[in-house]
């Protein structure tokens, strides 16, 4: 193997260009040409295949930084689909026209899934990123819990859910962590604990809305900014037990912080907040509003009554605010723990697709106190079916009586973040203020990496 691609796809997190530029570190170690390739499949669906060469004589080029977010590559939520043989036989076709024997795709469950189009045609592997930690598997027999039910409503006619999980310990979950999770979660817990003052000054209850669509890892993880309570997608939202809790709380300290993941669900299994009517590339449904429909309840439990009669708000609307974390979650610049441990999963990847080990991932696990990396099948993430489905929060990581990280919840925790931040995460602040800043324009390495664009000739000639 000489030459191989690297893309990456789904949605952006802050540690994707650490996860390139461990894979192009790696290739240069071993004498192999990488070519990145740009706005993930969708780059494969262009006839041209925009691309850079990410390491001309083995050297990485500057403008790619692990320390910055995003990707220089570009992304997108593009799939190639499996019944599209047509469509697959080109892709090929055009990689095999770059010289590119083997591709590393960077992404997380929707990448995995898209990716086994091309397995059959061409060596490729996965290194994992996600900032919803839901790639990966609780424990290994976890596949064997998924079940399909016949679904009228569906498109395909069923659905897929999952039977109660068993006890595990840390050391068998397949994938601990996948980079973009830390820093997600370093910036929800400073959101955290900035509201939580306003909450506090004004005798307010502020609800607090995080992403991780029906996984409940980055509410869990806000634990670390102390909020009141904690309500996780893997739970059912019990409306009595929350408004009671909140009025214990309310009478204690005169305010209440509540973190909601926006994927929380009633007991019927319906999503909680409002489901907007259109779906990603991906066929992902949008969710919005997991917060808001938290804070009706509270509105028609507790009544304008609750509030003025202690003179902490004019009605019960006004003592109650909604605030979503949203796309900060995402970007800037990614802490210690995802920084070199997504730079050591993208080397794992080149790894192994040197070492002919394809449809293969790249995961992080946990062993004897430490983190070790290593690459299994994909297959072992497949039900009988085939579909690879994520990950959800453990039971067993959540009290949902206290609405808070079980005593397992954070011993996860603890193995993450106990040394998550490097003191350059401190000192990367102190730029901010530069004078600089106020008179000269941002300057986007779109600009810079546009320039090392290369295409090939649609025509093929």
């Amino acid at each position: 193997m000489k030459r191989i691609g690297i893309l990456t796809a789904g949605g952006d997190t802050p540690a994707l260009n650490a996860t390139i530029a461990g894979a192009v570190t790696r290739a240069n170690q071993l004498r192999l040409e990488i070519f990145g390739l740009i706005k993930g499949y969708g780059g494969l669906l262009n006839p041209e295949v925009p691309h850079v060469h990410l390491n001309p004589l083995f050297q990485t080029i500057p403008e790619l930084d692990p320390a910055r977010g995003g990707t220089i590559l570009g992304a997108s939520r593009d799939y190639i689909s499996a019944n599209d043989r047509e469509m697959i036989e080109r892709v090929v076709d055009r990689l095999h026209r770059l010289g590119i024997e083997g591709l590393v795709c960077i992404g997380g469950d929707g990448t995995l899934n898209g990716m086994q189009a091309l397995c059959d045609y061409l060596p490729v592997v996965l290194a994992p990123k996600t900032i919803d930690n839901d790639l990966g598997l609780n424990y290994p027999d976890e596949p064997y819990e998924f079940v399909r039910e016949p679904d009228p409503e569906s498109a395909a006619g069923f659905r897929y859910s999952k039977q109660p999980g068993r006890t595990f310990d840390l050391e068998e979950m397949v994938n601990f962590a996948t980079p973009g999770y830390a820093t997600s979660v370093f910036v929800s817990v400073q959101n955290v604990l900035r509201i939580r003052t306003t909450a506090e000054s004004h005798r307010r209850v502020a609800i607090i809305e995080v992403m991780g669509r029906d996984c409940g890892m980055i509410a869990l993880g806000t634990a670390f900014g102390q909020p009141d309570m904690i309500l996780v997608p893997e739970v059912a939202v019990d409306p009595e037990a929350v408004v009671a809790r909140v009025t214990e709380i309310l009478d204690r300290q005169k305010h209440a912080l509540i973190c909601v993941s926006e994927g929380i669900k009633d007991a019927q299994g319906n999503n909680f907040g409002a489901v907007r009517q259109v779906k990603d590339p991906a066929g992902n449904l949008q969710y919005s509003g997991a917060a808001e429909a938290v804070k009706q309840i509270l509105v028609d439990h507790l009544g304008n009554a609750f509030f003025t009669r202690k003179r902490r708000n004019e009605s019960a609307d006004a003592a109650i605010f909604c605030r979503k974390i949203g796309h900060t979650q995402r970007g800037g610049r990614p802490i210690l723990f995802d920084r070199f441990q997504a730079s050591q999963l993208g080397g794992e990847a080149v790894d192994l697709l040197v070492d002919g080990r394809h449809n293969h991932i790249a995961t992080l696990q946990y062993r004897d106190g430490g983190f070790v990396h290593e690459g299994i099948d994909a297959n072992r993430l497949r039900d009988r079916w085939g579909v690879i489905h994520a990950r959800p929060l453990s039971e067993c990581f959540y009290d949902a009586k206290r609405f808070q990280p079980s005593s397992k919840g954070v011993s996860y925790l603890q193995a993450i973040f106990s040394e998550a931040l490097g003191s350059e995460d401190l000192e990367s602040q102190r730029p901010i203020f530069d004078t600089g800043h106020l008179v000269r324009p941002y300057d986007s390495v779109n600009f810079h990496i546009s320039k090392r664009i290369r295409r090939l000739d649609p025509d093929g000639v």
